[in-house]
């Protein structure tokens, strides 16, 4: 599954690295993607969107579609 989600409170590198960490702690084969200056998010995963949004929310970073 390919997702692109936006996450409005990230606002550095180290936001996008502990994204792409949560995403990865969730599919460790996860391809992820994160920018800062868009605050957009690509995801590669075989978990499923709300899988993907629930771990991006428990680490600190609630996104939307």
């Amino acid at each position: 599954m390919t997702l692109q989600l936006m996450v409005p409170n990230m606002a550095c590198d180290a936001c996008a690295k502990n994204i792409i960490n949560a995403v990865r702690t969730l599919d460790g084969n996860a391809v992820v993607t994160a920018d800062p200056e868009t605050k957009r998010v690509g995801v590669e995963t075989e978990a499923t969107e709300t899988a993907v949004r629930e771990a991006l929310k428990q680490a600190g970073y609630p996104a939307t579609a």
